[in-house]
């Protein structure tokens, strides 16, 4: 019997909304089309805007040996290269190592202002990427509404 209840309820909701439709006025709304085109613009500078980013981190610096020179170890390894070097038993010099924290800066290039001339008239945008010697522009035409005169 349920069932039966919920099917008469359904139809008469349809009937309902079936008659309302009738007897509301039909209106029309007219959504006019926007005037809008597409057309190019000559580039005239390309302006990177750059993020600089900080780094930093802990490298070991080790300081050399002192009687260790950069002429003696390129002659030691000449020597060596050569099969002339001497053995000897003296003991390697340990070099001084401490950490240092060490800093960079990066650069990165986030946006590029554009200056660039459509129809003689000059104008600057910031874009993500570069456009190149032409960018494609939207052009659109709004009429400007005055206010109604007081009397």
């Amino acid at each position: 019997m349920s069932g039966r209840v919920a099917a008469m309820a359904v139809a008469v909701l349809w009937a309902a909304a079936a008659q309302a439709q009738q007897q509301a006025p039909t209106q029309t709304t007219v959504i006019q089309a926007e005037n809008v085109r597409f057309d190019y613009a000559q580039v005239l500078r390309v302006t990177p805007v750059y993020q600089t980013l900080k780094a930093s981190s802990v490298e070991e610096q080790c300081e050399e040996a002192k009687g260790d020179s950069k002429l003696s170890r390129a002659l030691g390894a000449v020597k060596e290269a050569l099969g002339r070097e001497e053995k000897q038993d003296k003991p390697a010099a340990t070099p001084d190592c401490k950490p240092v924290t060490v800093e960079r800066e990066f650069r990165r290039p986030i946006a590029y202002d554009v200056d660039y001339t459509y129809k003689g008239a000059k104008y600057r945008s910031r874009l993500a990427d570069d456009p190149g010697n032409r960018l494609r522009i939207r052009v659109s035409v709004t009429p400007v509404v005055q206010p109604p005169r007081s009397r």
